[in-house]
Parts: C-alpha cells; structure tokens; sequence
C-alpha cells in the first residue's frame, strides 16, 4: 500500500488571505445651527442692548403706576391704614418683578430658537404698549401721586400753587385773554428764539409779556418801557444780549433786541434765585429797587416762596401766579386752538392733565 503525498504550492493556492478592514471613519460633526453665538458681535451687542433697554424703560413705567397709585390709595401717617401697607405694595413689587425676570428669561430662550432678532423685538412690543399706557390720563394722576410722595413738602407746596394758578385762569376773562394772546402772534417767533437762546421756557415769557402789557408796547408811571415793562436791565444781560446779538450796545427800543434783553434779565433773576421760578419770577417783578428781593430776603431770613410772603405787605405776591395763569392761556391756545372754561364738563381733568408752564415735568427753565 502506497502513501501519495500531495503538495500544494501556497504561491498557486486558492485561498486568498483577507485584507485588514479599514478602520471606520469618524463620524461627521452637523454644522451647527446659526444661531446668537454664531452672530457678530457688534449685531449680538445692538440686540442685548435695545432689548435690556425696553425691559428697563417698561419696567420704569411699571413700577411708577404702581408705586402711585399706592400712594394714592394708602395716602397718609397712619401706621395701620398707610406705612405699612404702602411698605407692603413695596415688598410684592419687588417679588413681583424678579418672578418676571425668571419668566422672561424662560420665554427668552424659546424666542431665541426662533431667530435672534426675536427677544429683542418681544422686549420692545412690552415697551410700546407701556408707552401707550403711559399716554393715558390714569397714568399721569399716577405719576403726580408718586411725585407729591417724593418730594414732600417742597412738591405739596408747588402743588398747592399749582391749585391757585387753575383758580386764577378759572377767574380769567377767557375772551380778553384771547385778544391778548392773539396781539402776541407777531413777536412769537422771536420770543421763541431768545428764550432758546437763554434757557427759558418761552411759555413763561409769553406769560410776562400778557401780565406787564397786555401785548401793547407802552412806558408806563414807574419806568417800565415795552412790552415787558423793564425798568432797569441788569449790565450782565446787556452784555449778555450785547454777545448774542452781536452788538456792540443793544437798542432797547428796537423790538428784536429789547425781546432778547427781557429773556436775559429773566433768566438773570432766575439765576440769582437758584433757579426757583416763583422766586425769579417775583424777583423780576421787584426790580433792583432797595437791593431787590434777595435783599430783602436776607434781611428776614427768608428761603423760600412760602417763608417770604409775610414780609411782602406792599408788593404784588401773586404776580407770579397771574404771569403762570397767562402762561397756562397761552399753552392751552396753542395747543387746543381755544381756551376752555375750567368748570365746563371735563376740561379740568384736561387742563390739569396739560400741566402748568413751568411747574409740569418740564422744567421751568427750558425753552
């Protein structure tokens, strides 16, 4: 019996050895998606900051109707009935406003998902519709509420002028006021021009000019020349008109530069009064006579318009209120085209919502 050897030749053999399978490769990363940490930063920073300024000024808006009609609602020293409850107010709006905080938050993020103009545009929806409240009446008894709660008796006081201003336009003869106003049209503009370049409210001008002359240019038995019946302008306003003008000395008979010195001695007498206007105001009305009202202001240590009014026994104390109800005619012709009775159906809501010349949120100081 014979054995067969058989030899395969591994050069010739069938059996292929397999290849190393390639290792696999890693997978792609997704783009991410565009989105506020994608975007420049100048555009990121525009977006943060027009949103947390909508956030802010709402917020503002907010808490000042709150807080005012609080003030309205708690009024008073009593313990029980309105520190502590108005103290109350205080604490839940500011709980109030940090839960709002955390809900804005959350919703941020959802609208940030949407596209990263988003927040931005939700913040400045919440602001215009506070802007559109704050245009409301309601809004601005909530505004005077919180101010007569902030500024004391300093705002009680210029409230209760405020009261004697609307006295005296209810006691005005509405249709000689009218002609009055009416015969200031041709000077208006000019009026307009040099309170701007003083700093003053030209409403208040206009108020001087109806109160001392009626709009008829005229001297009168003490000295007073014009339409603004100055008897002695002060040197610095004449410099002063001298450096706007651009003249070498002005003409006090001229209309335009004898505008331009009424508007400087204003607001030279408002500045030697600390910028108070009934003390500029009555001050002007004095004149530099027996060293003028701070004068006589240091002699009895008067501080205030209210501590000064008993030791006025031969001078007008109610010029000033008569030259703000004249400014208050003139604002209200302006703007309503006509001047309403104070008494008649709800033109006293409408007149106290328009301000006073001067003692409004505007200052009195600004043209």
């Amino acid at each position: 019996m014979s054995s067969v050897i058989s030899f395969v030749n591994p050069k010739k053999s069938s059996i292929v050895p397999r290849k190393p399978r390639p290792k696999p490769k890693a997978a792609r990363q997704p783009a991410f998606k565009r989105g506020p940490s994608r975007q420049p930063y100048g555009q990121r920073l525009a977006f943060m900051a027009a949103e947390y300024l909508s956030l802010a000024a709402a917020g503002l808006i907010a808490t000042i109707s709150i807080l005012g009609q609080a003030a309205n609602w708690f009024g008073g020293s009593d313990l029980t009935m309105s520190l502590l409850p108005f103290a109350g107010t205080v604490l839940l709006l500011t709980m109030a406003g940090s839960i709002s905080l955390w809900a804005w938050l959350y919703c941020r993020q959802i609208l940030l998902l949407k596209g990263p103009s988003r927040a931005a545009f939700g913040a400045f929806l919440m602001l215009l519709g506070a802007l559109v409240y704050a245009g409301r009446p309601s809004y601005q008894q909530d505004l005077q509420h919180l101010r007569t709660l902030v500024g004391g008796v300093e705002q009680a006081g210029r409230d209760h002028i405020g009261h004697q201003v609307y006295a005296a336009y209810r006691r005005t003869d509405l249709l000689q006021m009218k002609k009055i106003l009416e015969r200031s049209t041709p000077v208006l503009q000019v009026i307009a021009t040099a309170a701007r370049q003083n700093g003053i409210n030209a409403e208040i001008l206009v108020g001087i000019g109806a109160t001392e002359s009626s709009f008829v240019a005229r001297d009168s038995a003490d000295g007073g020349r014009g339409l603004f019946q100055i008897t002695a302008t002060p040197k610095a306003a004449i410099a002063e008109v001298a450096r706007q003008l651009k003249v070498k000395v002005p003409d006090p008979m001229e209309t335009t530069q004898k505008i331009y010195l009424e508007a400087a001695t204003v607001r030279q007498y408002l500045d030697q009064m600390k910028g108070d206007l009934f003390l500029g105001l009555l001050a002007y009305n004095i004149g530099p006579k027996n060293g003028g009202l701070q004068s006589i202001m240091a002699q009895y240590g008067a501080r205030d318009f209210y501590t000064i009014q008993p030791y006025l026994q031969h001078l007008p104390r109610d010029y000033p209120i008569r030259v703000l109800s004249a400014a208050l005619a003139f604002r209200l012709w302006q703007r309503e085209g006509a001047l309403p009775r104070y008494e008649e159906g709800e033109n006293a809501k409408m007149i106290q919502a328009l301000g006073i010349p001067g003692l409004d949120l505007e200052s009195s100081l600004a043209p």
